[in-house]
């Protein structure tokens, strides 16, 4: 007889292991379930290499905008050191989180989870048994099936790039593809970014994705839009991509970027009764599938919010209350989503393009904030904010900015909007100056 655990966990990245960590701290008791490396995509080859890897993109860009102004020669990125960097890092991440897991006493089994045609959850065959299932499987990237798509590599295969190839296309305007676009340009390589339409980044403002890409070409990035590619061929010359339209173009690299797709397709959910699609298993207010006994949370639930880590965690801390049984339906914060880009575009809150179809509600500020001092001090090129204020009663409530500090910025108008901290009392805060903290006074 298969042990019964009060809550069996599948999938052990940020969504998992905060989920059997709120659980074991209740006196439950748990297994959590992994198929491939403890602590998921993000740590491991996601969010946080890529960050490291950025971390020299952004010093050299810093460089290059203060040449006479101050610096003179422009670093050049060791790729292979960035690498041992980069590894030093993510060389540890599983080990220690199942270390970490089992410190908690947490019980782990490495393996495939599988609902079997009669209801029972496997792992590799072996039958366990929880009163409750959560599933926190993440995504994987999409690849497009088009001729040739063997030939494609994903974000996971350039994050573990031991030299970086002279030509690197991505094929997908998302942010994934802009961000890996801008490191593999620092790194010296030739590369283009190939979009099947004319606006990449649909979810950011279209103005500030323009200036985006005007910032991004002048870096030596070259953008194929209105592209729908059909093949990939390798031939002696490299990878060749192709559309029907005459688009012809050599490469050494090519990595697709063309979104993600959840991890719902391998755990035989269709012989529980839960359902998904291409945006993940479908969930209600409580996180719960429509089997009453088996929820979703993080980017494999298909939820109205950005897939991003700090989600993951929220809806996790939220089912664990409520698998205690607060009853409460789950409400998110305003959340802040970015393009790690150079410069960086962010956003949070209402958009401007909802904003202005609705004037007698909003209010719209456009602000060129490239010369104040904050920018001047670090000869940003281009620093630009759209601003969204509430008509009737002057809070803020949403904001876009693209700026190489706009990561920092999105985070000060996430809180002045979630606690809704009105123009007259921000005034009556005193912070360091100059700093960008100092410039929110200014933005409405």
């Amino acid at each position: 007889m298969a042990k019964q655990y009060d809550v069996v966990v599948i999938g052990g990245g940020p969504a998992g292991t905060a989920m059997a960590s709120g659980l074991k701290s209740q006196g439950k008791s748990v297994l959590i379930v992994e198929s491939d490396l403890w602590g998921g995509t993000c740590p491991n080859r996601g969010c946080d290499p890529k960050k490291i890897l950025l971390s020299a993109v952004e010093a050299q860009h810093a460089a290059s905008n203060l040449q006479a102004h101050g610096l003179s020669g422009v670093p050049t990125i060791d790729w292979p050191a960035l690498m041992t960097t980069k590894h030093g890092y993510t060389d540890g991440i599983n080990d220690g989180t199942l270390g970490g897991l089992q410190s908690q006493q947490i019980e782990t089994l490495h393996g495939e989870a599988y609902f079997r045609a009669d209801g029972q959850l496997t792992v590799d065959g072996t039958e366990v048994n929880g009163t409750d299932v959560v599933i926190a499987t993440g995504q994987r990237p999409a690849i497009l099936p088009i001729t040739g798509h063997e030939y494609f590599q994903t974000s996971t295969d350039f994050l573990d790039l031991a030299t970086m190839p002279k030509r690197v296309t991505f094929v997908g305007g998302g942010y994934v593809g802009f961000e890996l676009a801008t490191i593999a340009r620092a790194a010296g390589a030739e590369v283009h970014l190939i979009h099947h339409n004319d606006r990449p980044l649909k979810a950011f403002d279209a103005d500030l994705v323009d200036a985006l890409m005007t910032n991004l070409r002048a870096q030596g990035i070259t953008f194929d839009l209105n592209v729908e590619l059909k093949q990939l061929t390798k031939t002696d010359a490299g990878l060749q991509l192709s559309d029907e339209n005459g688009f012809n173009l050599t490469t050494d690299l090519v990595i697709c970027s063309a979104g993600r797709l959840p991890n719902a397709d391998h755990l035989g959910l269709e012989n529980v009764g839960v359902s998904y699609n291409r945006h993940g298993i479908q969930v209600n207010d409580h996180l719960q599938t429509a089997n009453a006994h088996i929820y979703a949370i993080g980017d494999v639930s298909d939820t109205p919010v950005p897939k991003l880590t700090p989600l993951a965690g929220y809806e996790a801390r939220y089912l664990v209350g409520e698998l205690a049984h607060t009853g409460a339906a789950i409400s998110y914060p305003v959340t802040p989503t970015e393009v790690y880009a150079a410069p960086k575009l962010a956003e949070v809150g209402v958009t401007a393009a909802v904003a202005e179809k609705q004037p007698a509600k909003y209010k719209v500020q456009s602000l060129d904030m490239t010369k104040w001092f904050t920018y001047y001090r670090l000869q940003t090129p281009q620093a630009l904010a759209k601003v969204v204020i509430d008509a009737q009663t002057g809070l803020l409530v949403g904001a876009s900015c693209l700026s190489d500090i706009a990561d920092e910025m999105i985070n000060y108008l996430t809180i002045l909007i979630q606690k809704q901290i009105s123009l007259s009392e921000l005034k009556q805060l005193v912070v360091a100056y100059p700093t960008p903290a100092s410039d929110l006074q200014y933005l409405y």
